[in-house]
């Protein structure tokens, strides 16, 4: 146990031999950190949690000794020495050896505050050459950081599956509490998936010694500007950043591939909303790294460290020493990590054309814009469109006969042909797209599927259908309300259903026929599932 006077003692400012004007004390799970002055003092508590074990004297003192050495590697110049805190025969506690050591303390030079990464992306200071000088530091690091024997072994295919397998286990209980049953299975589906379908890329990266002695907790509070300055007109020397904090405690932690520790930062950069900022990360150190496995294998370890994190996160809501409003807190947190795991299971590996066809009234927008997020994909609403191009505010109403008008056969060529060549600039970039259009005629469809082949993107049309009766009711309701798009009615319902061409020129697997009565979650869940059966069946390598 923590010696009785140690907390006390060391909370006091002339325990310290340089006299700080006060001393702050933080406590986490696992440590007690004293804040005196200019310097910070981490003690080990006497803890065993399983995946570490701080509960001996020689085991506090060894990991002390870990953290010194593994830390010096990114932040040599904050990461000082291990201090012996000794008593005397009176009792008395102090620095050095006295009658007896009693504990020790990793002496850490104090980081700056404003130049935290979390703080300065919050203010808005962060640019684009801070990240690339983390991604240039994190390159070099790795390059030299220890691999092979051990390390290839703890961060081989093996490990990947049994961590996976022990999340899933641990989470099991807490579906319908942290994580709806639906997120849960297609998860669990698509990292099993992933891993069969790239065994072989696996096998690959410890070949190829990208399993290396990492970081392990690499996430925003640990990544420090020393000079922050003005951030918006600044090269930045990647020696001027430190990356502190590591996990010293469990080499099942650290030993792995270069692409999940990448990954974690991109995860914390998307969790804290600076997705922007995660694609400068990512793209600059694939950039300085060479190594553009990476790609295929992001949002796969993103999706980890998301369930990980509300894995770890969720346990807090079954913890009775603290305040049920902090339970509730965690409850929620753990729920926007797992949504966010979910989100990258759902991302495609490479671009994707879907068109979201069907008769109006079939709710093809609504289903669009649930869908969308998921994949990281642009919504092209031919309505929108077609309006635009006659300069024509969206809103406003044109209530022409089937056909006839705006709605004739020119502009709705126009249109599509449009909708299409905004698609393929942005499938060419990367982009993923969904088409929000009727696709009535067959060679609409087939345009769009000869462009996807062409740009090399999947493609997919999802089809939505509905009972008629509640299609009469969206459409009846469409009319009354202020600010729709469309100006589909249900007079023109049945003209539109006469001359909807049957779409059975594309193969079945990517023709998705989706039930809109259906409530959207179900929807939603219904086409990621079907999208990623057909990706699973007709993998893609980088």
């Amino acid at each position: 146990m923590t010696h009785p006077k140690l907390v006390e003692t060391m909370s006091r400012p002339d325990f310290y031999p340089h006299r700080p004007e006060q001393v702050e004390l933080i406590q986490t799970h696992i440590s007690y950190i004293f804040i005196a002055g200019d310097y910070v003092y981490k003690v080990k508590k006497p803890v065993d949690f399983g995946f570490l074990d701080f509960t001996t004297l020689d085991k506090r003192e060894f990991y002390c000794r870990e953290e010194l050495r593994l830390n010096r590697r990114l932040a040599p110049a904050v990461y000082l020495e291990v201090v012996e805190i000794g008593e005397d025969a009176g009792g008395n506690i102090s620095f050095g050896i006295k009658d007896r050591i009693v504990e020790y303390a990793v002496k850490m030079l104090k980081i700056p505050l404003n130049g935290m990464l979390k703080t300065l992306l919050h203010q808005d200071k962060a640019n684009r050459s801070i990240m690339d000088a983390i991604a240039k530091k994190l390159v070099h690091f790795h390059r030299g950081a220890a691999t092979g024997g051990v390390i290839d072994e703890m961060g081989g295919v093996e490990t990947i599956r049994r961590n996976h397998d022990e999340n899933f286990t641990q989470t099991e209980s807490y579906i319908n509490i942290t994580i709806p049953p639906g997120q849960y299975h297609f998860i669990r589906s698509y990292i099993y998936s992933f891993m069969d379908t790239h065994h072989d890329l696996f096998i690959r990266r410890v070949a190829h010694q990208r399993i290396r002695d990492c970081h392990g907790d690499l996430h925003l509070e640990h990544i420090c500007i020393m000079e922050p300055g003005d951030t918006h007109h600044k090269e930045y020397n990647p020696d001027n950043i430190v990356i502190f904090d590591c996990i010293e405690f469990n080499e099942r932690f650290r030993y792995e591939d270069v692409a999940a520790e990448v990954a974690f930062l991109a995860m914390d950069l998307d969790y804290n909303g600076y997705e922007d900022y995660d694609e400068v990360f990512v793209n600059a150190y694939i950039k300085h790294s060479g190594d553009r496995e990476i790609g295929t294998l992001l949002n796969f370890y993103k999706c980890y460290y998301a369930y990980v994190r509300g894995k770890v996160i969720g346990f807090r809501i079954h913890d009775s020493s603290i305040r049920n409003e902090e339970r509730k807190d965690a409850a929620k947190t753990a729920s926007r990590y797992f949504d966010l795991a979910f989100t990258y299971a759902a991302r495609t590996e490479r671009p994707t054309l879907i068109l979201m066809a069907g008769l109006m009234g079939t709710g093809k927008s609504v289903r669009a814009r649930s869908i969308a997020p998921r994949l990281g994909a642009d919504i092209i609403q031919t309505d929108v469109l077609r309006k635009q191009i006659l300069n024509i505010v969206p809103h406003e109403r044109h209530y022409e006969d089937f056909g006839k008008g705006i709605y004739g056969e020119e502009f709705t060529h126009k249109t599509y042909e449009k909708a299409l060549a905004v698609a393929s600039e942005k499938l060419r970039n990367g982009k993923s797209v969904i088409i929000d259009a009727s696709y009535k005629n067959r060679r609409y469809r087939l345009d769009a599927a000869h462009a996807a082949r062409k740009l090399h993107a999947d493609y997919f049309v999802i089809e939505c259908v509905c009972p008629e009766n509640i299609i009469q009711e969206r459409l009846e309701s469409r009319t009354s309300k202020k600010g729709q798009v469309s100006d589909g009615r249900w007079e023109l319902y049945r003209a539109q259903k006469a001359s909807f061409e049957e779409i059975n020129e594309i193969p079945e697997r990517s023709h998705i026929v989706l039930d809109t009565s259906l409530p959207p979650e179900e929807c939603t869940y219904i086409v990621l599932q079907k999208m990623k059966d057909f990706t699973s069946y007709h993998p893609t390598h980088p």
